[in-house]
């Protein structure tokens, strides 16, 4: 497609540092090319690895070999972040940063930010002294949101946009908009003015939980050999959050809780944890093309942000409505065997890790979605179904996991390039419209498709199980025990 067709969105006038150059960071790189005006030569990208240097020499971008740690942040990133004129734009695709940091100094350098997670500094994850509740992703998004309370305002800094957490908080706006008009229920589009309306718009729909529902069904030409641990998307991140606690936002719905879960003590509250880890902890759920399948029940930003930002409290500020919300992810089959390795051999790490790129793989779609369901129409999917040969028109060096990454990035850049003076914010927070007018080009098809699957549907029927068959949608169903 010719360059000339893209829209530039946006000069960023001063400097860009990105860092981290895996998959999501080299796919990246020609998308912020095609859509922003910008100075090549004051661009820097930082990796402790140079596999792909060469994309940068090519194009006389700057490369600094490095790994970013707590002992070299601030005197590593100052003075690219500072250097001339213009606002700088920092884009953090890396994993063992610490998000939060690097948010607080590019915030008092005056440097817009975006990142796809947040991430802590490296051993966090397998803190032997640290319990439980420490190691969720509530407690990490809580470091961000006391930060944004104690600072409101400010230069934009844009926590946690990927294509999830990020896009999928969009999804579930566009979805919910759709349901209300399915059902006909009084209100005014694009959609309500404030997250108090928004929540009391999904209670209204009659919307007990959502799942993000994804099946990537990309596979390589090859077989997985042993000892390897292939996926399409970062490896090192899929084996954090696989070995973090199992995490969901809780619903007001549910009448059941599993044994091993466990309650927070801090914040809103809106998530509860499972002492089990997430790569390990299946659930039932259903996309539209496979249909009724299993997920893994992973820990994501997403699951707590989403429930929050729909709660719905009364005048004392107890809490009246809130939907349960949780990854349901079904990886390539290539991951999903690296998994049963890994935690076959004691939660062991295979000793390669390696990210099937768009030239290994050779056919396959990743269907990823958000599921609204037990209201009036029974469940509501809606979301991308990209194909990895559609992702391989639309731009170089990603598969299709990692254009739906990187379109939400270019989306949350754009969106912070118009909102410069916006503090720190969550998708849930965007502009859902504008941002998914910057995404849609890349994501190839995006439908909605309504089911009467039940997770109460497809069992065996042999054996004993301990169900509410009263209401389908509760989690007790949900969960493979």
């Amino acid at each position: 497609m010719a360059k000339a067709k893209w829209p530039v969105y946006g000069e960023i006038t001063g400097p860009i540092v990105m860092i981290g150059f895996g998959s999501i960071g080299r796919g990246a790189l020609p998308l912020i090319e095609r859509h922003f005006k910008f100075d090549k030569s004051r661009m820097v990208v930082i990796d402790p690895r140079d596999a792909d240097r060469k994309l940068l020499d090519e194009r006389g971008i700057r490369f600094v070999q490095e790994a970013v740690t707590r002992k070299n942040y601030k005197d590593l990133l100052t003075p690219l972040l500072t250097e001339g004129d213009g606002q700088a734009f920092c884009v953090n695709l890396s994993v063992d940063t610490s998000s939060l940091d690097l948010m607080k100094l590019c915030r008092k350098l005056g440097a817009l930010y975006v990142d796809t997670v947040v991430e802590p500094w490296l051993g966090f994850y397998f803190d032997n002294d640290a319990d439980n509740a420490s190691r969720t992703n509530y407690a990490l998004r809580e470091t961000v949101r006391k930060e944004a309370r104690k600072n409101p305002g400010g230069t934009t800094a844009v926590s946690c946009c990927g294509a999830n957490p990020g896009m999928v908080s969009w999804f579930v706006k566009q979805a919910l908009v759709n349901l209300a008009t399915d059902l006909r229920i009084d209100f005014k589009e694009p959609g309500p003015d404030d997250r108090e309306g928004w929540a009391k718009l999904m209670r209204k729909a009659g919307v007990k939980g959502i799942h993000i529902a994804e099946r990537d069904t990309q596979r390589a030409g090859k077989p997985k050999p042993m000892n390897v641990f292939w996926n399409t998307w970062s490896v090192e991140g899929f084996i954090s959050e696989g070995l973090q606690p199992s995490e969901l936002g809780w619903g007001t719905h549910e009448k059941w809780m599993p044994k091993n879960a466990k309650k927070q003590k801090h914040g809103p509250k809106a998530a509860i944890f499972l002492e089990q880890p997430g790569g390990n902890t299946r659930v039932r759920t259903w996309c539209p093309t496979p249909g009724p399948q299993y997920g893994l029940l992973v820990t994501h930003n997403e699951s707590v942000s989403i429930a929050d930002y729909f709660t719905v409290r009364g005048k004392k500020g107890d809490v009246t409505y809130r939907p349960t919300c949780h990854y349901a992810y079904h990886p390539c089959n290539d991951a999903i065997l690296s998994l049963d390795e890994m935690f076959g051999a004691a939660g062991r790490a295979q000793p390669v890790l390696h990210v099937l790129d768009e030239n290994e793989l050779v056919d396959g779609v990743d269907e990823l979605g958000v599921l609204l369901y037990g209201h009036a129409n029974n469940a509501y999917w809606y979301g991308s179904q990209l194909s990895l040969d559609e992702a391989r028109k639309l731009a170089p060096y990603q598969n299709a996991t990692g254009l739906q990454v990187t379109s939400a990035v270019l989306a949350a850049m754009v969106w912070a390039l118009e909102n410069p003076r916006a503090g720190i914010v969550e998708a849930d927070e965007m502009d859902y419209r504008r941002c998914l007018t910057v995404q849609l080009p890349y994501l190839g098809p995006v439908k909605g498709y309504y089911t009467d699957w039940t997770p109460l549907e497809g069992r065996p029927g042999l054996f004993p199980e301990d169900l509410d068959r009263e209401d389908p949608w509760q989690f007790r169903n949900i969960l493979v025990r």
